[in-house]
């Protein structure tokens, strides 16, 4: 089976949120689209406690994007974003729920973020998600969502790891920083991903 996963398609992600990426709003009518081509349809949350260690307000003296070390681990500094409940942690508005069989949520331990659908950055703590999907019967997942260049991406090199066939839908996501999701794709290219654009998946996708 064949599923598709919808990364962060939040609020906060859009223009005039609090991490918007440059045209996320411009994937949801093509995700929309896309939806009906899946028999499985997933979607994640970014789902941040106040507080939460990635938030710049919470090291005092540091700025927004900034990095730091974060108990061990690169972390860049973010705006306050997605917080639990909040207007910007809800899902867009635009985005069609309808076919979205469930919701994982994501970043809800203070103390490290989760950019992966996955798992947490240390790989500490799993999702659930590749459980649920393989009980599903999916052999191959297909990403599209926010942001191209980190969660995306780092949804994409887990679902590899986890030995699915994974597809990026390239069209149907957005980066913060183009030189980030360049190099992002070729590493993807490295692993065994593939990139394909939307085009390519009408009327193909159902198993």
């Amino acid at each position: 089976m064949k599923a598709l996963l919808l990364i962060d398609i939040q609020n906060d992600f859009l223009p005039g949120g609090r991490l918007a990426v440059p045209e996320g709003d411009a994937i949801i009518p093509l995700v929309n689209a896309l939806q009906p081509q899946f028999e499985l349809v997933v979607a994640t949350q970014d789902w941040h406690p106040a507080g939460h260690q990635s938030f710049a307000s919470s090291h005092a003296g540091r700025k927004q994007f900034e990095q730091i070390d974060l108990h061990g681990l690169p972390q860049v500094l973010w705006p306050d974003h997605c917080t639990q409940a909040s207007p910007g942690a809800e899902l867009a508005p635009a985005l069609q729920t309808e076919r979205i069989e469930a919701i994982f949520r994501k970043g809800t331990n203070i103390e490290i973020d989760s950019y992966s659908a996955f798992f947490d950055n240390g790989h500490r703590k799993s999702t659930g998600l590749a459980a649920y999907l393989s009980g599903r019967g999916v052999t191959e997942v297909y990403v599209a969502g926010l942001a191209a260049d980190y969660c995306v991406y780092y949804s994409a090199l887990d679902a590899l790891a986890a030995g699915f066939a994974t597809i990026v839908i390239t069209d149907a996501t957005r980066a913060i920083s183009a030189e980030g999701w360049a190099a992002a794709q070729a590493d993807l290219l490295a692993r065994g991903a593939r990139l394909l654009e939307s085009g390519a998946l009408f009327n193909t996708a159902r198993p």
